[in-house]
């Protein structure tokens, strides 16, 4: 039992750098033999488990794009405003065991709206597609999305869509792996490394479109339409709708066709769409500018990655060999049988040796997580702020974009009531003040 026990410290001396630590075999033949077999399988499901995380996503395969093969009605088009999406907060060590970096997340995620407009363009299944920078009363169908993960080799997204009634179409995360094939020929505005995801979203979306009748979809419109209303006149508009009890709302009754008050109020809609068209001029500049070096970065990203997966998996397939090693010299001695000595010796050495290669290679693979950490800051370095000049303002893409976007609605409201003769135009400001 003291050669067991001998034997079993030096077999378990290689893996103390991970913590772990050696227990006495029982004397009971039984229990040492069950013991042998359990000390084998932990081993090695802790290495082959290591790194493992879900997202619960679906997960993408090749997927082409789904066009209308018809023309749609005009009356049975809906608008689609692409929400920027949203990224969890990671502290710089998070970022760091990511592989990316807080200023990289943030471009993405304008970046991601973009392919995700250009997409459902591309489908002609839709109305008027535009990027947001925050969820309004002014479009049919609103799509919203958080990023969970994203480099040169994977993407997932979680994609939330609603319509005007705030009835959710449904919300999906999605999973997509990419390959050096996928950076092939790849188009800005029409063909990404991702495309299969983002030809999947807009599949989807068109998919659940369909199974509404011509009557729901100009029901949609309809609530759409009294829901900027009822926010520019609440006064006037604020009893046209009704929650069910769902919490979506109907129309409980309409407006003449000839009403004058709702006349003006779909022509400020309209200048509201004015000035998002221009912000998505912005936002498409954005897109251009940053496509390229994104472009690149994605192509060293994956490369990187690979490598390093590359030396873990012969990092894994040596520390898997030398725990099996470790484990058959403990077996000998366990089970009996006359072994030899020497052989065992050797075994454990050999396979403690060949554990710690392992592991000398796996910090191979941290050089090469580094060297991402590196890329992935000097490029978030580079995505400096874009700056806009609307209406002779300075505003900056990063954060006033959206400010700028409550400006303008309260600058049309402003016009509404002087338009309506509700406020005195002495009483409404001449100039916006700076954000």
């Amino acid at each position: 039992m003291e050669r067991i026990q001998r034997l079993q410290k030096r077999a378990l001396t290689p893996f103390k750098t991970l913590g772990w630590r050696a227990r006495p075999f029982p004397e009971n033949g039984r229990a040492r033999r069950r013991t042998a077999g359990i000390l084998l399988a932990i081993y090695g499901f802790s290495l082959l488990t290591t790194g493992c995380a879900s997202y619960n996503a679906r997960e993408i395969t090749p997927t082409g794009i789904q066009i209308a093969q018809v023309e749609i009605p005009e009356e049975e088009l809906l608008d689609v405003g692409v929400v920027v999406f949203s990224s969890p907060e990671m502290t710089e060590e998070e970022a760091q065991e990511k592989g990316t970096h807080n200023l990289v997340r943030q471009a993405e995620g304008h970046y991601i709206p973009c392919q995700v407009r250009n997409t459902l363009q591309q489908s002609a299944q839709w109305g008027a597609v535009r990027v947001l920078p925050e969820a309004g009363d002014s479009h049919d169908i609103t799509v919203n999305g958080e990023i969970l993960e994203s480099n040169g080799q994977t993407l997932v997204v979680r994609v939330t869509v609603t319509d005007a009634t705030g009835h959710q179409w449904f919300e999906q995360a999605y999973e997509a792996e990419a390959t050096g094939e996928n950076y092939r020929d790849n188009i800005p505005w029409q063909k990404d490394a991702f495309q299969d995801l983002y030809n999947t979203i807009s599949n989807e979306i068109a998919a659940y479109r369909e199974m509404l009748t011509p009557e729901e979809i100009r029901e949609i419109r309809r609530v759409s339409e009294l829901k900027f209303a009822r926010d520019f006149a609440p006064d006037a508009y604020g009893d046209y709708l009704a929650e069910n009890k769902d919490g979506e709302l109907r129309p409980k009754r309409l407006p003449a066709d000839n009403d004058p008050m709702m006349q003006r109020l779909m022509t400020i809609r309209e200048r509201e769409y004015m000035f998002i068209d221009t912000l998505n001029q912005y936002y498409d500049g954005f897109y251009a500018s940053m496509w390229p070096a994104y472009e690149t970065w994605r192509k060293l990203d994956l490369t990187e990655r690979l490598a390093r997966e590359e030396v873990k998996s012969a990092a894994l397939m040596r520390q898997v060999g030398g725990v099996l090693l470790v484990a058959a010299a403990i077996a000998m001695e366990v089970y009996g049988g006359g072994g030899s000595n020497i052989l065992e010796g050797l075994m454990v050495v050999s396979g403690g040796q060949i554990f710690m290669n392992g592991l000398n290679i796996s910090k191979q693979a941290e050089m090469h997580s580094a060297a991402i950490q590196e890329l992935s800051e000097s490029f978030g370095a580079d995505m400096e702020p874009i700056v806009l000049d609307i209406q002779g303002q300075t505003h900056e893409m990063s954060g006033t974009a959206q400010e700028q976007y409550r400006q303008w609605r309260g600058l049309l409201k402003e016009i509404y009531l002087r338009e309506t003769g509700i406020v005195p135009p002495d009483d409404v400001p001449a100039k916006r003040p700076n954000s």
